[in-house]
């Protein structure tokens, strides 16, 4: 609490949160005080003097003034109208001007002339928030499945990696050297490029060795990785195309980077459409990954009300899908990247352990393009108990997780692991088939019920891992709560708006997602509110139960069966006989009839 603070103390405050300090050169000029006036800012004939102001030399960027009072001063009418008047000076020079009131404890955001009041506005953040305000907040989507397509191809067909996931990690891999400012330009040879690349690695990666001694494994694999291009050719036609070949490359990943680069739209969701497009051209891996589509991913998340201070595990993730929508959810939660909370959610709430290693590498590369997070990747089987100890350490709070599902990669193995390794009354989500704890022993499954409770299993559309026909569901339990006979909820959503393109996988082509999505929410958490809602008993079956259908029989169908029979019993042959009356009702009836009725009439021979 921020009480009985002095305006001077206020006004201190808030510049060691925001950090107004003017940048060298005259690109920013930053600051507070009571004594300086607009006039003195520049801006002519104007003696208003604003508590903070930031100002850059590029008149397009967005300019920030600061009103501040008094923590026993409440933000009222008064307060805001000295504020906006102090815009609207801003305004003769700037075009985007975000004004902030503050006491020490409550804040009020105003773009130009109307108050901003997403979430984290009530709280004071650093300048970088403030300035991210105007940025534009869309992205074209399908740019992102274009480019990563041709990505993709190039490698594949041009470079000659034939790998899937070394394509991804070669990828991923430029993407960190993008986010690191790794110089990559048009015109490079391979060996430039490469170097680029490698050199960027092993400097980030070397910060955070101390830490984690496995993050090393991600330059090793992106060394290994091999193509069947003749990248040392001496014939000049040959390098001029190898140039064209990288300097298409880069300008793609150029173009993805920038957009996970956006503070306003915040990355997270680029490298889900990223790692989504390229994870379509295989369905599953040799290790038994299924990787989840990113719409499913934020739906657990939701279902399972994590928020901005719960901290996620993953214990099979893959290349990081679920633990990055958990951060984008969370930061966005927080009021943005630019917040110190985001900061606090990258490197401390957010833990992964993946067994493959081409695959942790994969994780390793998607943590470090958002410059956190990246040191909890552990290279783990999860089903041992040094992962169980591990996992033990960390306070996890909540458990999003699909993890492999054939027997012999030990699906319910780490399941049990995962349970038995968490806080009691942690809620853990994880992606199985329908059917799988009802075909696992018995004995494990008691085991299970001793310790934690089932309280929910919502069934997936059937068509959702597009291309491996099987069925899942969402299982979520309740660690340190033995089952004791009680029933479970379970719901279907048989649809999730999605449709297969061709070439393309499932999309969203129709917006239709983000309702389905919400309709789904409501009914998971009221656990009503849909016709297939059902509780069920574990001692009768362990999965959502598709309806039976009634058995019904037209009269049409019956007397068809009877007559069959009739005929079977006088040894007439079916088949020739129906023959023979097709020909005497086509070729010798005489047909007549309105519009409700067809008369047929046939001559006796």
């Amino acid at each position: 609490m921020a009480e009985n603070m002095t305006e001077d103390e206020v006004r201190d405050k808030a510049r060691e949160i925001l950090g107004l300090n003017s940048v060298g050169g005259g690109v920013v000029i930053a600051g507070v005080g009571q004594l300086t006036t607009f006039n003195q800012l520049g801006f002519k004939g104007r003696l208003d003097k604003p508590d903070g102001w930031y100002l850059p030399s590029t008149k397009t960027d967005t300019a920030v003034v600061l009103e501040t009072k008094a923590s026993k001063i409440s933000l009222g009418a008064p307060q805001v109208k000295e504020l906006l008047k102090n815009i609207r000076i801003m305004n003769a020079k700037y075009e985007h001007v975000v004004g902030i009131l503050y006491n020490g404890e409550s804040t009020r955001v105003f773009k130009n002339g109307e108050e901003y009041k997403e979430k984290g506005s009530e709280k004071l953040h650093n300048i970088a928030y403030y300035t991210a305000l105007f940025n534009v907040d869309h992205i074209d989507k399908q740019r992102i499945y274009e480019l990563t397509a041709r990505i993709n191809n190039c490698l594949h067909f041009e470079f000659g990696i034939r790998n899937l996931y070394h394509r991804m990690i070669f990828t991923a891999c430029a993407l960190v050297a993008k986010r690191y400012d790794a110089l990559m330009v048009s015109g490079m040879d391979y060996s430039e490029f490469h170097n680029a690349i490698l050199n960027c690695l092993n400097k980030e990666l070397l910060r955070d060795k101390h830490q984690n001694q496995k993050l090393s494994l991600l330059a090793d694999v992106f060394s290994e990785i091999r193509m069947n291009l003749n990248v040392n050719s001496e014939d000049e036609k040959e390098q001029e195309h190898v140039k064209d070949l990288i300097s298409n490359f880069i300008d793609w990943v150029t173009e993805i980077s920038d957009c996970l680069n956006s503070d306003a739209w915040r990355g997270e969701d680029v490298m889900g459409i990223f790692f989504n497009e390229f994870n379509r051209y295989k369905k599953k891996s040799e290790s038994g990954q299924v990787f989840t589509p990113e719409h499913i991913t934020d739906f657990i998340y939701r279902i399972l009300e994590v928020n901005q201070d719960d901290r996620v595990l993953d214990a099979t993730c893959g290349s990081g899908g679920f633990l990055v929508k958990a951060m984008a959810n969370m930061i966005d939660e927080a009021g943005g990247v630019n917040t110190e909370k985001a900061r606090e959610i990258k490197q401390n709430q957010l833990f992964g352990i993946e067994f493959d290693r081409e695959i942790y590498a994969l994780a390793c590369a998607n943590m470090l393009i958002h410059k956190d997070g990246k040191t909890n990747l552990e290279q783990l089987d999860a089903r041992s108990e040094e992962a169980g100890k591990w996992i033990g350490r960390q306070n996890i709070t909540k458990v999003l997780m699909n993890p492999p599902y054939e027997k012999k990669y030990g699906c319910m193995d780490i399941v049990e692991n995962v349970l038995d390794s968490v806080p009691p009354h942690t809620s853990c989500a994880f992606i199985l088939p329908d059917k799988k704890l009802e075909k696992t022993g018995k004995k494990q499954m008691a085991r299970i019920f001793e310790h934690h409770r089932l309280r929910k299993v919502v069934k997936l559309p059937e068509d959702l891992f597009f291309g491996i026909g099987m069925t899942t569901s969402i299982f979520v339990f309740e660690t340190g709560v033995p089952q004791s006979g009680h029933e479970f909820f379970t719901c279907w959503m048989k649809d999730d708006g999605l449709e297969t393109v061709k070439n393309k996988g499932r999309h969203d082509v129709h917006d239709r997602w983000p309702e389905i999505e919400r309709y789904w929410i409501d009914v998971v958490s009221k656990q009503s509110g849909d016709d297939t809602c059902v509780w069920e008993s574990p001692d009768e079956c362990l999965s959502y139960q598709v309806p039976v259908k009634p058995f019904e029989i037209s009269e049409e169908d019956f007397r068809k069966t009877a007559m069959d029979y009739l005929m079977y019993k006088k040894g007439i042959d079916a088949k020739a006989f129906s023959g023979q009356l097709f020909d005497r009702i086509m070729y010798s009836a005489t047909i007549d009839g309105d519009e409700d009725n067809v008369i047929i009439s046939l001559r006796k021979r």
